[in-house]
């Protein structure tokens, strides 16, 4: 080999080289999306009656409903007998079926989980021609005591049913506290009482506007976001395209589907803790579990993603078929083991209330198949194109890790996005729903968080007012 030839492979070695190190650590950010913070969702003829007061709002259980319900349950046709030695490995057990179905058409307390239902104040008004459905309470509390604005944001199969128990916890007024919390946790766009979008288009980016202009509505400039699931990527976009509103942003989900971040991950896996902490490798590495496991139980994002409309004929015609596709979810999200259990073990980690109170959300609005869709409208070329997820937000933020979620990134990854990520907390236990299955555990943190945030604004002199 000549020496004009060794030089010019090692040319095209750094090139090779250097090429993934310029993308990961220096390559520029795209800008930020055009805004547009008024377009319109619903239908073009409301344009001109457009309502902006905010209408006071009760759930209402349709004794017509209930009993079209209840009719349905129980003219299911017999189901395919489960494999024998099979728990939840092929999905919801079919044996479990009849078990579930005669609580909920037989035992489960219509008017008393209404009255549930209806505990906390609830809204109606409407944001670029969609009806928001939305809980809003605001505690009692001393002259001494700043009430703060946080927005909690649900995600897919969840509801704003999973806040349920944590409300109290994050409302309640404490002595080592100088502020307490005011919540406001809206039914995302198409799911349960609020409106879906009447055409193509309304992805996480624009839910996201819908929901800053929620905020504005009910009078808050500036508030803090927590967010889990499709709330975790839409709180994100909102900390992204809002900085300056958005006080600090408390997650359940470490969510980037940016190329850096896959890149790093890739490379990981030939020395794993040259990117994660030798004790949490296992939520990393090999890759072949973790691709694996996301490979058997993302099957119904894929679904989801591009034909929402023919798994939505199915689930909204079928309550069994529906309770089936959803529990399921919240058998294996919450703990993997789950699968291996005949029950699948729902009742260890929630009631059964709970579990019916969440599938009511979608049966008594009929929002399944809409509620889907934000997938579509999400994992596809246009939001893509944003590269929202390599856009840096300087936004306080505070991670929450649970051990069960389906996927983990470590903080200086996260950092990257997050440019001031403050805090990481990692549990040994939990999963995906983390509110509804420990409610303590994360009200707490995310009150540390909010505190932390309110101590981070106030060392650098940032006024906060609301």
């Amino acid at each position: 080999m000549t020496g004009k030839m060794a030089r010019l492979l090692l040319v095209l070695l750094l090139v090779a080289l250097g090429a993934p190190v310029y993308y990961i650590f220096f390559k520029s950010p795209p800008p930020l999306p055009d805004i547009d913070l008024n377009e319109w969702w619903g239908p073009e003829q409301m344009k001109t009656k457009h309502d902006t007061s905010l209408k006071p709002f009760k759930v209402k259980f349709d004794a017509l409903m209930i009993k079209d319900l209840k009719d349905r349950l129980k003219a299911h046709r017999p189901f395919v007998p489960a494999l024998e030695g099979i728990a939840f490995e092929y999905g919801f057990n079919s044996k479990q079926m009849n078990s579930w179905i005669k609580y909920w058409s037989e035992e489960y307390p219509f008017s008393e989980r209404e009255k549930v239902f209806n505990q906390y104040p609830q809204f109606k008004t409407n944001i670029q021609g969609l009806d928001i459905h939305f809980i809003r309470y605001k505690p009692q509390v001393p002259a001494n005591v700043e009430i703060v604005p946080l927005m909690l944001l649900h995600g897919w199969p969840g509801s704003v049913r999973e806040f349920d128990a944590a409300i109290p916890l994050l409302t309640a007024v404490s002595k080592e506290r100088n502020f307490a919390l005011e919540v406001i946790i809206p039914s995302l766009p198409g799911y349960g009482f609020s409106d879906a979008a009447v055409r193509p288009g309304l992805g996480a980016d624009k839910v996201a506007v819908v929901l800053r202009n929620l905020m504005n509505r009910l009078g808050f400039k500036k508030y803090y976001i927590q967010g889990g699931d499709w709330g975790a990527i839409i709180a994100s976009n909102m900390a992204t395209m809002f900085p300056q509103e958005v006080l600090g942003y408390h997650t359940n989900m470490a969510f980037s589907m940016s190329s850096r971040t896959t890149l790093i991950q890739t490379f990981g896996a030939i020395y794993p803790p040259s990117v994660v902490r030798s004790d949490l490798v296992d939520r990393m590495y090999p890759m072949s579990k973790i691709f694996g496991t996301l490979l058997e139980e993302l099957g119904y994002m894929h679904i989801q993603a591009t034909k929402p409309d023919t798994v939505g004929v199915a689930l909204s015609d079928s309550p069994s078929g529906l309770l089936a596709y959803i529990l399921e979810k919240f058998s294996t999200w919450t703990k993997p083991q789950y699968k291996l259990k005949a029950d699948g073990g729902l009742t260890s980690s929630y009631t059964r209330e709970q579990l019916i109170d969440n599938l009511m959300m979608y049966w008594a609005t009929n929002s399944i198949t809409t509620s889907m869709r934000l997938y579509s409208e999400t994992f596809n070329k246009r939001y893509a194109s944003l590269g929202l997820d390599e856009i840096p937000t300087p936004v306080p933020t505070w991670i929450l890790q649970a051990k069960n979620e389906l996927a983990y990134l470590p903080p200086w990854i996260l950092k990257f996005k997050y440019k001031n990520l403050i805090n990481e907390t990692v549990l040994d236990d939990g999963g995906h729903f983390i509110a509804m299955e420990m409610p303590k555990v994360f009200s707490e943190d995310v009150l540390s968080a909010v505190a932390a945030f309110r101590n981070w604004h106030k060392d650098r002199n940032v006024k906060t007012e609301l």
